[in-house]
């Protein structure tokens, strides 16, 4: 395996083009990056017989979206149909609303599409599209297991205390400091290890142990909380809250007495609702919203822009933050219609008084976009991964060497 430029290593391609040209230029501008072998096909049809041939699947196929035959859409299909895990770059001299739908078609099929470049290739766009998202989207494989959980298990990793907390960091875009973590539930088993959130969280919900896991995650937060504060650190902690907890009653006075017992103030604690939350029993949500903000706490609809009806839950509910589902974030500065609705969504928030969150923010094109639209704070793997609690003091060290770059 080979790397050049910091590039993630990757030492073959597939290249499909119907142009012998284009797949000519391809090729160089793969040798330029030290790739060191290049396969060819002229088609989709072609390069599925090539990948059955080859002993071993390619680091990367480039694939572009017009061929005979079989075309660049009709190979994804195949391709996702086979599982095929391989990074994809889509090369094309169609307009770039087209190439975005294809992308996003790949995406829907399960591939690991890595962008969309105009062709002709060059080393500069290829080389630039490899290093700043091939990585990104390599650690973007939840390393953590998705099997199947059952309650029992889950309790007895309740009662042992196997389940921890990590902390997602929110940073101040105009200014590039922290203004508060994201608190995400963390599970590591001593014979699987780490088990994913979407695991074990609906087996929770299923199963009646999701009132003791979020006491737990949010027990845990506020300490941490209440110890940062101890050292001058004063960071707001949002916690995600369960539908079916907005349907208890007793929640608000769980949450205060909570809050109360380690010292916080009720406007450092966001609690975060999904649209879906809203839509099993608006009476009781309304309730327990109402009164969670009547008692200072700050309240987040979080995933915005994934559901039909947030603008109306926006109307109804004393929302004091607007979190944008990362669908409008990630790659928003290649894409128009991204950017439309991003604005919106910001102007909109600014004209009712909320304050706003972007989620998935991994490059910064991305972030300079949100700085330029106003948007407030950011979180995303360009400033940090969830990290646990006492790893964030020694992490803003980072932060500050990093301001010039984010503030540029």
């Amino acid at each position: 395996m080979s790397s050049s430029n910091g590039l993630q290593t990757i030492d073959s391609v597939l290249i499909v083009d119907d142009s012998g040209v284009q797949r000519g230029i391809g090729a160089a501008v793969c040798r330029q990056l030290l790739i060191p072998k290049v396969h060819e096909a002229s088609n989709g049809r072609e390069a599925l017989a090539l990948l059955d041939e080859l002993s071993a699947p390619p680091a990367l196929l480039i694939v572009d979206l017009e061929m005979p035959t079989m075309d660049g859409p009709e190979l994804l299909s195949e391709l996702g149909g086979r599982g095929t895990r391989a990074p994809i770059v889509l090369a094309s001299s169609r307009e770039r609303a087209l190439m975005n739908s294809v992308q996003d078609m790949g995406t829907a099929l399960g591939l690991r599409i890595v962008g969309a470049l105009q062709k002709p290739l060059t080393p500069a766009s290829l080389g630039a599209l490899l290093q700043n998202k091939l990585e990104a989207a390599v650690e973007q494989k939840d390393p953590a297991l998705r099997q199947s959980v059952d309650p029992q298990s889950l309790r007895r990793a309740l009662s042992r205390g196997d389940i921890g907390v990590h902390y997602h960091p929110q940073v101040e875009i105009d200014t590039g400091r922290v203004r508060g973590v994201e608190a995400l539930a963390r599970w590591r088993d001593a014979h699987r290890g780490w088990i994913a959130p979407d695991a074990f969280i609906p087996v929770a919900e299923q199963h009646g142990i999701i009132r003791e896991l979020t006491l737990h995650v949010m027990e845990a937060a506020m300490r941490q909380t209440a110890l940062w504060s101890r050292h001058g650190l004063d960071l707001s902690i949002a916690i995600n809250l369960s539908p079916t907890l907005l349907e208890r009653g007793e929640l608000v006075q769980e949450i205060s007495d909570l809050q109360q017992r380690h010292g916080l103030r009720a406007d450092q604690i966001v609690l975060e609702v999904t649209e879906s939350s809203l839509l099993r029993d608006i009476a009781s949500a309304l309730g327990v919203l109402t009164r969670l903000r009547l008692r200072g706490f700050r309240l987040s609809l979080d995933d915005y822009g994934t559901g039909f009806s947030s603008m109306q839950q926006l109307a109804r509910i004393p929302f004091t933050e607007l979190k944008i589902d990362r669908t409008f974030v990630h790659g928003a500065h290649e894409r128009d219609s991204l950017q439309v609705l991003l604005r919106s969504a910001l102007e909109m928030a600014s004209q009712l008084g909320i304050e706003t969150v972007a989620e998935g923010v991994e490059c910064l094109q991305d972030w300079r976009l949100l700085r330029q639209y106003g948007c407030k704070l950011a979180q995303g793997w360009l400033l940090a991964k969830a990290m646990p609690g006492a790893d964030l003091e020694g992490w803003l060290p980072t932060l500050q060497r990093r301001r010039p770059e984010l503030q540029g």
